[in-house]
């Protein structure tokens, strides 16, 4: 029994992926592989290669080398080196690339600014393996460590295990809709390959870096849990998604927007980009782009005022927004800051009166944004001025304020017409219905479809990755990345997703509301006047 338990090990450290649903959708168009079907004790027999994934630090004289492409080759006598597998430093200069070749010596070189500045031979690299390797310019390399990657085994009877982390306490009109549709979803979609599906208890991980942490780590305690829906904030994820990375997880996001957790959308990682993050979430610097676009051009304001809380949502948002709109030819007058909790808007009042603007733009969240739009009512000289929000404020809890009649509000889609999730057949007005009975009312978010997304996304990556063997099902959490990673053509509520090299997933349209009627509390019957898409 024991060599059985190896082979399978092995095998399913291959990072092979059985699809068995015959009913789901798959993610990626990359055809059929010539191994389904066929059982895990025969697969290493036939010799089949499997991935090693090798982390590399490049540096000189001890300080690390950012920017530079590292490439591999098979050393094989008599052959001259082809380099096809290859990675690029980030500022820590470390680079992650996998290599699909079976065990072996390799030779590596580092290219920067069209030149080899270095080059390395007679590197040992096992195929299966996770190494980590140092690679000093000038000098021989060094392999610092190796293991299997992280294969999560579940027994026949027992479920797969997922968790979700969002915030339950503060800004809980957005953490608690989310929570009950991914509930929704894990019912919809069902069993796993005979497996069922648990949540677990539901953390909270607030809306600030602590929670996030603190989450996380309760998290990774448990070593069956192969995925995270999460976080609501993205204030939490900067701290979560770290520790939820190193620990081999895959974290999906149904309302993180900061372009800090992903990328510049140009093919750059931003500082707080982890991998194993992603999120069906919209990346703000869309956002930015359609407040902007929407001031200058469809209301005609050229001077403006932003307000933030310090907080990785708020900070980036602004300062794209900033951007944006002055590329354009307006100008953010001021761009001030408040502190979280602060609701005597005294100050910042005063600092924006005196710059005079068309308009202000302040994507808060309720705690503050609450107090800061009654507060800006009642200022005599600011009392006329355009008003726009972002996400943050697009909740029920907002509308329902008198300070809210008049504002325009940044976000995503809510009008979702007659989508309906490949995976579990639902349409959006089969999912409202469903919530409805089960938790009483409207969502009161729009993102409660980008829970349902995300939790399907998930689940259909699981189950396209897991290997089956004598009743017990084996997950290998480096395949279950890769596997979101290649996420194309992925039907959900929201439309079709696709996921790029940085976890962004999201269909980048957004949707400016105006709030013009005080009954209108629920996001989705908000009129929409302006739709962006990239």
């Amino acid at each position: 029994m024991k060599h059985i338990r190896i082979i399978v090990v092995i095998a399913l450290a291959a990072g092979l992926m059985w699809n068995c649903g015959g009913e789901r959708v798959t993610q990626s168009e990359t055809g059929t592989d010539e191994q389904i079907g066929r059982p895990l004790s025969k697969l290493v027999a036939h010799g089949d290669a499997v991935q090693a994934q090798v982390r590399v630090t490049l540096h000189q004289e001890g300080a690390p080398v950012s920017g530079a492409t590292v490439e591999f080759s098979r050393s094989i006598a008599g052959h001259a080196p082809n380099y096809q597998w290859s990675g690029t430093t980030d500022d820590q200069g470390h680079a992650w690339v996998e290599i699909a070749s079976g065990n072996g010596y390799y030779q590596a070189r580092a290219l920067q600014d069209g030149g080899e500045i270095g080059s390395w031979s007679s590197i040992p690299i096992n195929a299966g393996y996770e190494v980590m390797l140092d690679l000093p310019i000038g000098g021989q390399a060094h392999v610092t460590g190796s293991s299997m990657p992280s294969l999560v085994e579940i027994d026949e009877g027992e479920a797969v295990q997922i968790r979700s982390m969002l915030t339950h306490t503060i800004a809980a009109s957005l953490g608690v809709p989310s929570r009950n549709a991914i509930e929704l979803a894990v019912q919809d979609f069902g069993m796993i390959h005979g497996h069922a599906v648990e949540l677990g208890e539901p953390i909270d991980g607030g809306c600030g870096p602590e929670g996030g942490h603190i989450g996380a780590e309760q998290i990774i305690a448990d070593p069956q849990v192969l995925g995270v829906i999460g976080t609501s904030c993205s204030g939490a994820a900067v701290a979560a998604s770290p520790v939820i990375s190193k620990a081999g997880l895959v974290m999906i996001s149904p309302s993180n927007t900061s372009p800090l957790l992903t990328s510049d959308l140009a093919g750059n990682a931003n500082p707080n980009y982890h991998p194993g993050y992603f999120r069906v979430a919209v990346n703000d610097l869309y956002q930015a782009r359609a407040v902007a676009d929407f001031a200058y051009n469809e209301l005609g304001l050229r001077r403006m005022v932003s307000l933030n809380d310090g907080d990785p949502y708020t900070t980036a948002l602004v300062s794209a927004f900033g951007d944006a709109f002055s590329a354009i030819g307006g100008e953010v007058a001021v761009s001030a800051q408040i502190e979280k909790g602060q609701t005597d808007m005294t100050s910042v009042l005063a600092e924006f009166a005196a710059a005079t603007p068309d308009g202000i733009f302040f994507p808060l969240f309720d705690e503050e944004g609450i107090p800061f739009a009654e507060q800006v009512r009642e200022h005599d000289s600011l009392k006329d001025a355009t008003l726009i929000t972002g996400a943050a404020l697009l909740d029920s809890k907002f509308l329902a304020t008198p300070q809210s009649e008049g504002v325009y509000a940044a976000g995503p889609e809510t009008d979702l017409g007659t989508n309906v999730n490949a995976t579990t057949g639902k349409s959006v007005d089969e999912a409202l219905a469903a919530y409805s009975a089960a938790y009483g009312g409207f969502p009161g978010t729009p993102y409660w479809a980008h829970s349902y997304d995300a939790t399907t996304l998930l689940l259909n990556a699981i189950e396209i990755v897991a290997g089956e063997d004598g009743g017990k099902l084996y997950v290998d959490r480096a395949a279950l990345r890769r596997q979101l990673h290649a996420t194309s053509g992925f039907q959900g509520l929201l439309g079709t997703l696709n996921c790029d090299e940085f976890g962004d997933c999201g269909t980048g349209r957004i949707n400016i509301y105006h709030h013009t009627d005080l009954n209108i509390t629920d996001p989705a019957q908000l009129p929409v006047v302006y739709r962006f898409s990239p």
